[in-house]
């Protein structure tokens, strides 16, 4: 028999082309009917945005490889120019979904449900178009700016992601035809509310479909030919030349400026735009046919996410949950006296993040402190993390803060509390050369009757309180003397460049975690093959590295049981014989996104569990500082895999990959229904309404099950 190669590209998926199955399955959610109606809208709006950053980003990076004549094939063996041609045809089949959601499914049940949009200004009544009008007059015209071309003006400047409206007008009395361009402004409502019509429902427009309606009154001198909406993506991939950049800052600074005029890649444009409109903006933005996006509906859907947020409509979403106490810390105690009576999971956002802002806040105000050090790598837009490390700074505390500033689409605000920071006294690190600090970590260091003593939070998700809300993860608040040690490594790592000799309990990328993945999979095979137990569980955002996937399929090969939970990307294949018929994939989307990394390793039955802030792609095992942390206290070690197990059985929210590649729904017809997320909701609360002793010693176990015909 023939030695498989598990490396051979026909094993591989391309990543672009998984990453639009996964926002398929999102689109999956908005035309789910049995989801409440604004929930759908909300997922719909989600759609829309992840498109446009995978255009800015992902597409970007191909259309540069194309002109840089890169020629090298990705994991599954395409080139950038046959993965561009791919990404264009199912891009496009997306995007008609999208709008076939919205305007045969969506459009009318919000008219069913009391709530009218009107998707074009000829629908409004007479009192409708009165009230219109005057609010153009009142509110728009002042703001607007409307741009001509001509001989004597060039094609003007359009930002990237901005609405605007085209035009061709013709100068009264002549027959020429000149281009016009007015920019739909981003500080105006785009839904403006109409009054409430007799038959009790409510009514709206959108802020483009008013001034279309009112465009005349911008050209006075001129009649306006036509008039349609149109939208562009640009190119928004930082490029920076680290060690030509004398100061990070600036130049980041620099480039964020360049990123509203990159290369246009993408043109979205009303589907009854005339053609000679349309040819002005294909030449002008020099794009091809392919990128051309026609449009039967409202451009950028991410308006509904507005919508979404409008008063009146509580009885068509999900009602707010509210993320509920830890168990472990429903007591009087302070902080560090609950992590000194033994490590603390904290599962976010069914329990609350507020113990790892009252972390850094307690340790702030704590005369016993002497230091803090936390890695940032996105925080919210107020957050009181940032706060207390600048009030511990001026506490006459040591703090050091590791700032990324690569943070895609998040540089900026990093900029902003970086130099706060700084004025408050804090030692501020702007990330490495080279590499992004994408791990998740905070050293405090006390001093104590018994000595110093270092407290240490690892989690698997950012220091951001708002998307604690929103994204499930994992932290650890642990005491170790073995992790504090390592904890106080890794920062002298990134302040001072010096590497630990060895590591007592955390692993850390770029050097050294990939070796250790891979070992800890390869044991997993030399098990199977000496036919003892083996079993690997990996929980993730994205899988598309192939190292990692080559060993997977040859443990799988070797008997292994690979379950995979991956919520995005995945560019393994799975049930191809005699390569990965024992390895299942199945991606959660549901109310709250799936963020956490869990690694499970059956090891005969010595189990090991980890957590940490890499996914299994390249640019985290080899590209960025991440970090690896064990579970081994055996309560917490039964708590995550109780997590995994509940995933595992989820047959609501989760999407199975199958062995044509395409992600299906379970069949859920006479099965009990779990729906993983809302399982872990019920539990919260159930756990937070019981002492603490009762909660440690039992797991949770849903009142009522659910039958399905």
């Amino acid at each position: 028999m023939a030695e498989i190669d598990f490396y051979d590209s026909k094993y591989y998926e391309n990543r672009e082309l998984s990453w639009i199955s996964f926002n398929e399955r999102v689109l999956s959610e908005a035309r789910d009917k049995s989801l409440p109606l604004f929930e759908r809208l909300k997922f719909l709006s989600i759609t829309a945005s992840n498109l446009d950053e995978f255009f800015m980003i992902r597409v970007a990076s191909l259309k540069d490889m194309v002109h840089a004549g890169y020629t090298k094939p990705d994991i599954a063996g395409l080139n950038a120019e046959e993965q561009l041609e791919l990404i264009q045809e199912r891009a496009h089949e997306l995007v008609n979904l999208q709008y076939s959601t919205y305007n045969r499914s969506l459009l009318p049940s919000l008219k069913q449900h009391g709530m009218v949009l009107v998707s074009a200004h000829e629908e409004l009544t007479k009192d409708q178009m009165s009230y219109v009008d005057r609010y153009f007059e009142e509110n728009i015209y002042p703001v607007l700016t409307p741009m001509a071309m001509d001989s004597s003006r060039p094609f003007p400047l359009i930002r990237n992601k901005s609405l605007n409206i085209g035009a061709l007008i013709s100068k009264k009395g002549e027959n020429s035809e000149d281009f016009a361009t007015v920019q739909v402004p981003s500080v105006l409502p785009r839904i403006i509310q109409l009054p409430d019509g007799r038959d009790g429902k409510k009514y709206a427009i959108l802020l483009e479909e008013v001034i279309e309606r009112n465009i005349g009154k911008l050209f006075l001198n001129y009649d306006v030919v036509c008039a349609h909406p149109y939208r562009i993506m640009r190119n928004a991939d930082l490029t920076i030349d680290e060690d030509e950049a004398a100061d990070l800052l600036k130049e980041i600074q620099k480039q964020l400026k360049r990123r509203q005029w990159g290369e246009v890649i993408r043109l979205e444009a009303d589907e009854g735009m005339e053609k000679s409109l349309l040819r002005i903006l294909k030449k002008e933005f020099n794009i091809k046919d392919s990128d051309i996006y026609s449009i039967n509906g409202p451009l950028d859907l991410t308006f509904l996410m507005k919508m979404y947020g409008m008063p009146g409509f509580d009885e068509y979403k999900v009602k707010p949950y509210r993320p509920q106490p830890v168990p472990a810390m429903m007591n009087e105690e302070d902080i560090f006296t609950q992590i000194r009576n033994g490590d603390i999971l904290l599962h976010h956002p069914f329990m609350t993040f507020d113990p790892v802002v009252n972390f850094v806040k307690q340790a702030a105000k704590d005369p016993d402190v002497l230091a803090i050090k936390q890695t940032l790598y996105r925080v919210s837009g107020n957050s009181p993390i940032i706060a207390a490390l600048a009030q511990a700074a001026e506490n006459g505390k040591q703090v050091s803060v590791l700032v990324e500033l690569k943070a895609r689409f998040d540089e900026e605000n990093n900029i902003i509390w970086a130099k706060m920071l700084e004025k408050a006294g804090c030692h501020v690190i702007y990330g490495l050369v080279g590499l992004k600090t994408h791990s998740k970590i905070t050293l405090v260091v006390r001093r104590e009757e018994d000595g110093i003593r270092r407290y240490v939070h690892l989690g698997t998700g950012n220091y951001n309180d708002s998307t604690a809300k929103l994204y499930t993860d994992l932290g650890l608040l642990t005491c170790s003397e073995a992790i504090g040690e390592d904890a106080t490594a890794v920062f002298n790592m990134l302040s001072g460049y010096s590497e630990p000799k060895s590591w007592n309990k955390l692993v850390v990328a770029p050097i050294w975690l990939r070796k250790r993945f891979v070992k800890l999979i390869q044991r997993e095979t030399k098990h199977a093959r000496e036919g003892k137990q083996a079993h690997i569980i990996a929980k993730m955002n994205s899988l598309c590295d192939k190292e990692i996937i080559a060993n997977l399929y040859e443990a799988s090969a070797a008997g292994v049981s690979v379950e995979l939970i991956v919520r995005g990307i995945c560019c393994l294949k799975t049930g191809i014989p005699g390569v990965s018929e024992n390895i299942s994939v199945r991606s959660i989307v549901g109310n709250f996104l799936e963020h956490s990394r869990i690694f499970y390793f059956h090891n005969n039955g010595q189990e090991e569990i980890y957590m940490g802030s890499a996914d299994w792609m390249p640019r985290n095992l080899d590209k960025r500082v991440e970090i690896l942390f064990p579970v081994e206290n055996p309560r917490l070690m039964e708590e995550v895999r109780h997590i995994l197990d509940i995933q595992l059985a989820d047959n609501v929210k989760a999407h199975v990959l199958a062995a044509d590649g395409t992600y299906e729904k379970i069949d859920k017809r006479g099965k009990v229904l779990l729906n993983s997320q809302q399982y872990f909701c019920d539990e919260a609360i159930s756990r937070a309404a019981q002492p603490e002793e009762e909660v440690n010693d039992r797991l949770f176990i849903p009142a009522e099950p659910i039958e399905m015909d």
